[in-house]
């Protein structure tokens, strides 16, 4: 597996791929790697002849600087997990010039307002740090095919428009969300949890299967207290949000429609540490 560390290495390596015709599969991260991770190159490796990881902490789309600070990083351990699981080609650890060469900063995107939805109500500018970061690694990487996990399900929709809007030539693919056998949904950010704390959050998951349980036959209003209520019992535990969304808009909705599509959203916050999870109602 190669380690490119500068954005004039990756540059010669990319040249070399196209010119021998190799069809790119890419799946940017921010490190701390789990086998959610590696579940996208696994989608990935069965599409495409080169496989390429990226592991770059992104500045701008944290809006607290304490949450920068905190985030994991072990570089060497995150290149041995990918460096084992043979799935990888290459991955690009870029420094913060070669993403941003004159200014830290965002772009300005207009996601068609999926940028103001849930995530986008508490943490103004995220998904401009979000699109900035991936418009450029798609330039620098020039991927055929790439990997995001449906977890951050947001975030995939606003990848999906930002390509779209941008007309940049690359596939999004969505990838279903790898979960622990508990059910808990992987997250670099369940690293910061206690063991028996990971196990209690397990609740998250169960409600979630409730949701889709009771949707056939409860009031969207009605669904909304009772996950309240659940979450009002757990000790440690803070709901931040909880609803129903139509899975093209991500606009809330208290009421199905038969021919539309619609997502569970929840994000609870568990011994300081913020998890989300969703769930598509079938």
């Amino acid at each position: 597996m190669e380690v490119i560390k500068n954005r004039k290495i990756l540059q010669d390596f990319i040249e070399r791929q196209k010119e021998m015709g190799k069809r790119i599969g890419f799946a940017p991260t921010m490190g701390a790697l789990h086998k959610g991770h590696l579940s996208l190159y696994e989608e990935a490796r069965k599409e495409n002849d080169l496989v390429i990881s990226s592991i770059f902490v992104n500045p701008t789309q944290f809006n607290n600087p304490e949450d920068l600070e905190k985030y994991p990083r072990d570089i060497n351990r995150d290149i041995l997990i990918l460096e084992n699981s043979g799935l990888v080609d290459a991955v690009y650890i870029p420094e913060v010039s070669d993403i941003y060469p004159e200014k830290t900063e965002s772009r300005h995107y207009d996601f068609d307002g999926l940028e103001d939805e849930m995530e986008g109500k508490s943490r103004p500018g995220h998904f401009d740090g979000v699109g900035t970061v991936v418009e450029e690694l798609f330039r620098q990487v020039q991927p055929d095919n790439a990997y995001f996990g449906e977890k951050d399900f947001q975030q995939l929709a606003i990848i999906k428009k930002m390509v779209e809007k941008k007309k940049l030539p690359v596939n999004i693919k969505g990838v279903p969300i790898y979960r622990a056998e508990n059910g808990l949904a992987l997250s670099s950010r369940n690293q910061r949890l206690q063991d028996n704390r990971k196990e209690a959050s397990t609740v998250i998951y169960q409600t979630l299967k409730k949701v889709n349980d009771w949707f056939r036959t409860v009031t969207i209003p009605e669904i909304k207290e009772r996950v309240t209520d659940i979450f009002d019992q757990q000790q440690g535990m803070k709901l931040e949000y909880f609803l129903i969304a139509d899975e093209k808009t991500l606009k809330e909705t208290d009421f199905f429609y038969k021919d539309r599509s619609f997502r569970a959203f929840i994000v609870v916050i568990v011994d300081g540490v913020r998890l989300i999870d969703n769930m598509h109602l079938d």
